[in-house]
């Protein structure tokens, strides 16, 4: 192995096997995203102003089910690489006990007081009666996507990627017929507009979930996982390392979440212009970043398996190599969004100022991608496989809350400072979290071999 990589034809073929599927089960999460952002830009700044907002509420929930998860996969990883599926079944138990609870939690409080949830993110009142029509339907997709998320992320750490992969694409083909009929009042339906689309969004949901939650539940043999053992595992002896290495994942993915919200709440307060740029920036973003997803998720289960085997030199070299790949795919990633800025922003239905902002936010996020890249894959991939999530939960709260959120509303409530600036204030965590977490890697404190 030379410096920065790898030689091990292996090592790529196991990273491609588990990043390739995940690349395109990311790939056609985005292309729904993107696809309702374009039919939903055909009606005007407003829709995309409040689908975005009602989003940003939402995925404060995805974050908490993505900590859920992923604090239970660095559980599993490790059980299946010492081949424990006792192991595996109770932290399987623990995780959706809690994602059905917090699931139940958002689902009545959206259902009960959509209107003073959303006011939080904007004082704009047409927004605000847009996010209540958007949450008619999407407060229903709390419980269903939540166990989805919740049992792919544990599917990946047992070698079951392709899996998650068909259920998206399953999503995907719902959410785009659905979207088509409900949108615009196709093959007889009403047209509902902003309403269809969140009707549409739940349909292919439940689709999602009726798939990977029927073969979890009834036919993987990898876990073995049944829905008696939701009700039987008897877990009280897991709860201590579930709580040691799991809940500090769930604790920083919920600050985090929160943080990120705060950060939308910032942009709600500066123009409907800026948070309807932002929604078409945000889809480019996430263009790119499913080659981060990839690597990022095959990292922790990587480095989950390795360890689970108690070779510590060995993870040492994968994370390195695997630092190094972030490195180089988000420099790529950055020149790809600044040479498709043009195309996009000219395919939505916008006015000159909300162009001129969204422009103004892709070089930006052209610079800013690189470090969220870095961060991506240490604090998601490689520190948190290798256990150090107690490491992660300070990290990813002290920066987001002492110097994003208020250095971003700084710039753009109180400065008005313009969108690049603004942007790149409102996301300097990620260079400031870049480099501390790589010399948290370099110092390798960040290993730790999970006991049961």
């Amino acid at each position: 192995m030379n410096r920065f990589f790898i030689r091990d034809k292996r090592f790529y073929k196991k990273l491609l096997s588990i990043a390739v599927p995940i690349i395109l089960q990311s790939s056609i999460t985005i292309g729904i995203n993107l696809l309702d952002t374009l039919m939903l830009g055909n009606f005007g700044e407003g829709y995309l102003s409040a689908t975005n907002l009602s989003n940003q509420f939402f995925s404060l929930y995805q974050i908490m089910c993505m900590g859920l998860g992923g604090g239970a996969a660095v559980m599993t990883a490790q059980a299946w690489g010492r081949q424990d599926q006792e192991g595996i079944h109770k932290s399987l138990t623990i995780m959706l006990y809690l994602t059905l609870a917090i699931g139940t939690v958002f689902t009545v409080l959206t259902l009960i007081i959509p209107g003073p949830i959303m006011r939080i993110y904007t004082d704009d009142e047409s927004i605000v009666k847009d996010c209540i029509v958007y949450y008619k339907y999407l407060c229903f997709c709390f419980l269903l996507h939540g166990v989805s998320l919740t049992l792919t992320q544990v599917l990946r750490t047992v070698g079951k990627t392709v899996i998650p992969l068909i259920s998206s694409i399953i999503g995907f083909i719902t959410n785009i017929f659905f979207n088509w009929v409900l949108i615009f009042g196709h093959l007889g339906f009403p047209r509902l507009e902003l309403e269809g689309a969140a009707l549409g969004t739940l349909i292919a949901r439940a689709a999602e979930f009726l798939f990977i939650g029927g073969y979890v539940f009834f036919f993987d043999k990898n876990m073995n996982y049944r829905i008696k053992n939701l009700f039987n595992t008897k877990f009280r002896d897991y709860l201590a390392p579930y709580f040691r290495y799991a809940i500090p994942v769930l604790i920083s993915d919920t600050l985090l979440g929160l943080g990120n919200n705060m950060v939308a709440i910032v942009m709600g307060h500066i123009s409907k212009e800026f948070v309807a740029a932002f929604s078409i920036t945000s889809v480019t973003q996430q263009m790119v970043n499913v080659f981060t997803s990839g690597v990022m998720f095959a990292s922790s289960s990587m480095i989950g398996f390795t360890l689970g085997r108690g070779d510590k030199e060995r993870a040492y070299e994968e994370g390195k190599t695997l630092l190094s790949l972030s490195v180089m795919i988000g420099i790529i990633s950055g020149f790809v969004i600044y040479a498709i800025k043009v195309p996009v922003i000219a395919s939505f239905n916008i006015g000159e100022e909300t162009q001129l902002i969204a422009d103004s936010l892709m070089n930006s996020i052209s610079f800013m991608i690189i470090f969220r890249m870095i961060c991506s894959v240490l604090t998601k991939g490689v520190l948190r496989g290798g256990g150090d999530t107690k490491f992660l939960m300070v990290g990813d709260v002290a920066f987001l809350w002492a110097a994003s959120v208020p250095l971003g509303a700084l710039a753009g409530l109180v400065l008005h400072l313009n969108a690049f600036w603004t942007y790149f204030f409102l996301n300097i965590d990620n260079i400031l979290k870049a480099i501390w977490c790589m010399g948290r890697f370099k110092s390798k404190k960040w290993i730790h071999v999970l006991k049961r």
